[in-house]
């Protein structure tokens, strides 16, 4: 159910459909279905924080943006936790992941989400290489930049096979940790239950 090389292939298929085609349709089903759509809520949030940082931007702008920077973190949260919601629940029919086995500090969806920023990063980073209009070592730069960033998503990725493989052995296990967001709940924002006051 979960190997890296198909997740890192959908990251860096979806990144360069969606610069070509904003609203290219989502894979519908399955579980790469799932890594899509989370992948997508980390894709908007890094073109919309962009936004963010126009410089002269209006105050009325960049709250707006802030809006709508919090709205789709916690879309990205969600669906990471639902991500390993998915495998917990595709687990749980064997009997895994056993409750005697080592506890693992990161779950597979966090990985993933991991992999989903470098997936960004490694994106962007190719365009610098390729611009013709930057500054002289500019593309050098952005080269050795790359080559960290394929690094640790190599490493990044092994992780996680090794994660998945060790649980379906037994060996390890990993929990649902929930974010528990706060900021965008009227109840649990002081900032927003004091207004309604």
């Amino acid at each position: 159910m979960l190997q890296a090389v198909e997740i890192v292939a959908l990251h860096d298929e979806r990144c360069r459909l969606w610069h070509q085609e904003p609203d290219a349709p989502e894979p519908t089903a399955g579980w790469l279905a799932l890594v899509a759509a989370q992948h997508r809520a980390n894709f908007d949030l890094w073109h919309t924080e962009d936004e963010a940082r126009v410089p002269n931007a209006a105050d009325s702008e960049i709250a707006r943006v802030k809006r709508l920077v919090d709205k789709t973190n916690q879309r990205r949260n969600d669906l990471a936790e639902a991500l390993d919601v998915a495998l917990l629940e595709y687990l749980a029919a064997t009997g895994l992941p056993s409750p005697q086995a080592t506890l693992h500090s990161e779950s597979p969806g966090l990985m993933i989400d991991r992999l989903s920023i470098l997936a960004l990063k490694i994106h962007h980073t190719r365009e610098e290489v390729a611009r013709t209009d930057a500054p002289a070592g500019h593309a050098e730069r952005n080269r050795m930049r790359l080559a960290v960033l394929m690094e640790q998503r190599g490493d990044l990725g092994a992780c996680l096979d090794a994660l998945w493989q060790q649980t379906l052995r037994g060996e390890r296990r990993f929990k649902l940790y929930q974010q528990l967001k706060m900021y965008n709940d009227p109840t649990l924002n002081p900032a927003v239950y004091r207004l309604a006051r």
